[in-house]
């Protein structure tokens, strides 16, 4: 789908999720801009406010992110796509779990045994390394403190590193990153052991700032939608295990928020654990 009418500036992306994708994100970026007719960028993402000082115009984010930006007076984005796994496990739907894994040897074999270990999560503002897990945990009538200590790694894949090193006992990855990360890594899958997966959930969705001309975000909706039916964009996506991209709504990631705002009525903050610690 080629556009003939060209934008003078550049295209800017955006993502907040795991450098695993890293390479299909750039690609997306970069194939969005060709068919539309103007220069693209992939940065790495700090805040949405980004969106509105025009710093990104397009961005991969959490979905905990994005429903919480959503109830907020003010929103600079909104929903255009998200993608679709093609592992069976996705059941052709645009939905991700949350694993919780631990090392091969240890003695741990489901999610109640870890009461007391070390755990790693990638940071608080993650809905399937953190959020989840905290919503998890006071359904079955426990708090944060179940853990005897918790670790913030930074990512989801040095989570994975943490537990193979040894230096925390157990996390909670995204699925989709974990599949890929493994993929990548084979002789590495020997050494973990999921032991209990969490969810399904709403998957990080693609955003767009509303500040972005309505025909050009339709575009672009557009390309991102049909994707899949170029095959060589179709081999690249799968070797990120995306299958196609869909529309999606913000009713969508409203049960992720409903988790998040469960999870804050019990007073439960960021910070909720006096053995919390930070790798730096």
């Amino acid at each position: 789908m080629q556009n003939d009418q060209h934008y003078p500036f550049t295209l800017r992306f955006a993502t907040f999720l795991s450098p695993v994708l890293y390479d299909a994100y750039a690609f997306i970026a970069s194939s969005i801009g060709e068919q539309i007719g103007c220069p693209s960028q992939l940065t790495v993402g700090h805040s949405l406010e980004e969106f509105v000082e025009g710093e990104a115009h397009i961005g991969f984010v959490c979905g905990l992110l994005y429903s919480q930006r959503t109830h907020c007076p003010f929103c600079p984005i909104e929903l255009l796509a998200a993608p679709v796994p093609y592992p069976p496990r996705y059941q052709g739907k645009p939905l991700y779990f949350s694993d919780v894994i631990v090392h091969k040897e240890s003695s741990f074999a489901s999610f109640e045994d870890l009461q007391g270990c070390r755990w790693g999560y990638n940071e608080h503002v993650s809905h399937s390394g953190w959020n989840l897990v905290r919503y998890s945990l006071y359904k079955q009538g426990h708090t944060p403190h179940f853990f005897g200590s918790t670790v913030e790694t930074g990512s989801h894949q040095r989570s994975i590193e943490m537990v193979i090193q040894g230096k925390v006992e157990a996390a909670a990855i995204d699925s989709l990153v974990l599949d890929l990360f493994l993929l990548d890594n084979p002789d590495l899958a020997a050494q973990i052991r999921v032991i209990a997966t969490l969810g399904p959930s709403a998957i990080p969705p693609v955003v767009v700032s509303k500040n972005l001309d309505v025909t050009l975000k339709q575009s672009i909706q557009a390309l991102l939608l049909n994707m899949h039916r170029d095959p060589q964009a179709a081999k690249i996506l799968h070797q990120s295990l995306i299958e196609r991209f869909v529309p999606v709504t913000d009713e969508h990631y409203e049960d992720i928020y409903r988790m998040f705002t469960l999870v804050q009525a019990q007073e439960i903050s960021p910070i909720l654990n006096p053995n919390m610690s930070k790798v730096v």
